[in-house]
């Protein structure tokens, strides 16, 4: 069931990016304010780095406290919870990790994002036991989990069936580096798309912008009615504020006239 102001919300991977500066925002504008304007003009951001060290409560407020009501952040979880032999020998590092203040963010706390290595193989005994570990509340907050899954062994029936019982979505992405279900999987639709052109003003050409909003519209109805999200993340990254831009456009949503 759809949760969310914006049935479909689109974003970048971060705020912090040295070409998005005279490009994305405005000529001179202070870095202290580049996520007040970013979160003007995306309906959400991914926070890539939450997965590379530990934030403290403080960051998540001024966060929080910075972006407008209806804005959300996905945060990608701790690298030491995912990239280690043995899952279910994670619980430590969730346990760290969801307790680092993430609840802070209060209702603009998206999805979080457990990435996994590109070498990493589907073990469905391990795999079972790391999803055991996922909380389903922080707080009084209800946690979103989406498994960023990166090796052809898990595009199968047996992910899939422990993916739907522990009530966790997957990662959708078009890059060809990485394998993918067919269609975003789970209670909320995830989309990482990995190819936007630096020869493109918007990253993709347009009709393909075009495809991606009918796409996205038509995953908040199926298979059923949820949330859906939407990230340009990598490829030609200077690209990738435009690129959400363009989409947000064509899904009908305008930006904050407060920048």
């Amino acid at each position: 069931m759809a949760t969310s102001k914006h049935p479909v919300r689109v974003g970048i991977g971060g705020w912090t990016f040295e070409p998005w500066r005279d490009n994305f925002y405005p000529k001179g504008l202070s870095q202290k304010l580049e996520l007040q304007y970013a979160s003007r003009h995306l309906t959400a951001i991914e926070v890539n780095g939450t997965y590379y060290s530990t934030m403290k409560p403080d960051s998540f407020r001024k966060w929080h406290d910075e972006t407008p009501d209806d804005f959300m952040f996905s945060l990608k979880a701790s690298r030491f919870a995912t990239n280690r032999r043995v899952l279910a020998e994670a619980g430590d590092s969730i346990a760290r990790f969801i307790g680092s203040g993430i609840a802070e963010l209060g209702d603009k706390l998206g999805p979080i994002v457990w990435q996994f290595m590109p070498t990493k193989q589907f073990d469905a005994e391990d795999f079972e036991a790391f999803l055991a570990l996922l909380p389903k509340k922080e707080g009084s907050r209800t946690l979103r989990h989406v498994m960023d899954v990166r090796h052809e062994s898990f595009i199968s029936p047996d992910y899939q069936k422990l993916a739907k019982k522990y009530k966790v979505s997957t990662v959708f992405t078009d890059s060809d580096k990485f394998p993918s279900f067919e269609e975003p999987e789970g209670d909320f639709a995830y989309a990482r798309l990995m190819m936007c052109a630096a020869d493109l003003p918007t990253g993709y050409a347009p009709q393909a912008l075009d495809e991606w909003a009918k796409r996205a519209k038509a995953w908040t109805t199926s298979p059923v009615k949820r949330d859906v999200f939407v990230f340009m993340i990598n490829g030609a990254k200077e690209r990738a504020p435009a690129a959400a831009g363009a989409l947000l456009e064509r899904l009908g949503w305008t930006p904050s006239e407060k920048a």
